[in-house]
């Protein structure tokens, strides 16, 4: 039997034959000779098929096969620089596994289809080039991630789902019911938990789903999404600030590196993405608020940035920016006050160019006992909800922080997308949770 290959690994097989488990992607026909294209979720491989050279109920079952019928093709391999991947076919057997019935056709044509139309079917709109290349393009950034925290000398620590408190406020958090009719949330970050690792571990990351009840239907937020949040002791802005800058360019040149072709298939400019260096521009958040009201901007100093501020704002820049101590009242209850001007957080928020506005956001932590307990009261947190965290203030504290990476951002910025819904397999918004 020949041997069975992937078409990722075509190159290696050159005038050998081999055979191609795969689905029908598309199919020309030319007289005696039939054209099928076969994906098998590494590539796209040409067949050629001769009628003169196979069987004749084997050429007519191809000649009729319908689109996304599964099927294993065997024959010998050859280059071929005009073909889909550099390579064809000369099929000289097929099996197939299933016809798709031509009474009910695989309901996604090269016609246009609406956005609704394609997210109900988003189980089959994962099958076509364009959602292929952006899941391999996030792939690349996830493993690009945890590379760069793997090789920085951070422990990936694993934080709950399930949570007694609020993290991010108390107006977004998607309530369940615990055994014996206790509450419980589902995580909007792993944040408070990583808090305790890395005191435990020194420098650590999670990365997990996070869920936010916001009612929001902007193409940049999702109720479900991936988050990578590192925490490290004995860490200021600065460091959280460096680290931030030099995992975004790391993880841009991996993709850069590796995801050429995808980048193609999505006809984004790759020049823009090479031009992610550092040092990424800094902004105070009163420099940023002076810049937006130079430039049309109703914000007034105290007030959070909109979509269209982060717009106004990275679009004056070709790189990632760094804003940094917004005021307190907007920050979350953990976020550590400027000792200089307590009116200002020790935080800071990455700002993805061209209009992708946030990616990051982090900060120091507040490591004194006595002002955390106050700003629990002045949040109006349940206190016995946080003993555990406060605990970590009592025993050895220090100062430390992080910050958390909406992966679907990223992906939406590095890919190019108009919206985040294209980003995840199955996205989770506002009115969709199905399929």
């Amino acid at each position: 039997m020949p041997e069975r290959i992937t078409i990722a690994d075509a190159a290696k097989h050159v005038d050998e034959v081999v055979e191609i488990p795969g689905w029908l992607y598309n199919l020309r026909k030319s007289g005696k000779i039939v054209f099928p294209i076969l994906r098998d979720g590494t590539g796209l491989l040409q067949c050629v098929a001769l009628k003169n050279e196979l069987p004749e109920e084997v050429f007519e079952s191809l000649k009729h096969l319908t689109q996304e019928s599964s099927l294993i093709v065997r024959g010998k391999l050859r280059a071929e620089a005009r073909a889909p991947g550099g390579f064809e076919m000369d099929i000289s057997g097929v099996e197939i596994l299933q016809r798709v019935s031509e009474e009910d056709p695989y309901p996604i044509t090269p016609k246009e289809h609406g956005v609704e139309f394609l997210m109900d079917h988003r189980h089959l709109w994962l099958r076509s080039q364009r959602q292929h290349a952006i899941i391999r393009v996030r792939h690349a950034i996830i493993k690009a991630v945890r590379d760069y925290f793997d090789g920085h000398g951070f422990t990936l620590v694993d934080t709950p789902i399930f949570t007694p408190a609020a993290c991010e406020g108390t107006t977004t958090l998607f309530e369940a019911n615990y055994f014996d009719d206790e509450k419980a949330y589902l995580t909007q970050s792993g944040q408070l938990y990583n808090e305790a690792n890395a005191m435990a571990f020194g420098k650590v990351y999670c990365f997990g789903p996070t869920f936010r009840a916001e009612k929001s239907k902007t193409r940049r937020h999702l109720t479900e999404f991936w988050m990578v949040e590192p925490e490290m002791a004995f860490a200021d802005l600065e460091e959280i600030k460096r680290v931030a800058e030099e995992m975004v360019i790391y993880v841009v040149g991996r993709v850069l590196e590796s995801k050429r072709e995808e980048l193609k298939v999505l006809e984004r400019d790759v020049t823009k993405l090479e031009k992610v260096t550092s040092p990424f521009p800094r902004l105070s958040y009163d420099e940023a608020v002076k810049n937006l009201q130079q430039h049309g901007s109703e914000i007034q100093w105290g007030s959070d940035f909109g979509g269209g501020d982060e717009t106004i704002l990275t679009q004056q820049f070709e790189t990632p920016i760094m804003v940094d101590r917004f005021p307190t009242v907007i920050k979350a209850f953990y976020m550590a006050p400027d000792p200089v001007r307590p009116e200002v957080a020790l935080g800071v928020d990455v700002l993805a160019p061209e209009g992708y506005g946030e990616i990051i956001g982090g900060g120091q932590r507040i490591h004194d006992p006595e002002l955390l307990l106050r700003r629990i009261e002045e949040h109006n947190l349940p206190k016995e909800a946080f003993d555990w965290y406060i605990d970590l203030r009592k025993y050895g504290t220090v100062p430390h922080g992080g910050f958390g990476m909406g992966i679907e951002r990223c992906v939406a910025w590095i890919c190019g997308l108009e919206h985040v819904r294209e980003t995840i397999a199955f996205p989770r918004m506002l009115y969709r949770l199905r399929p």
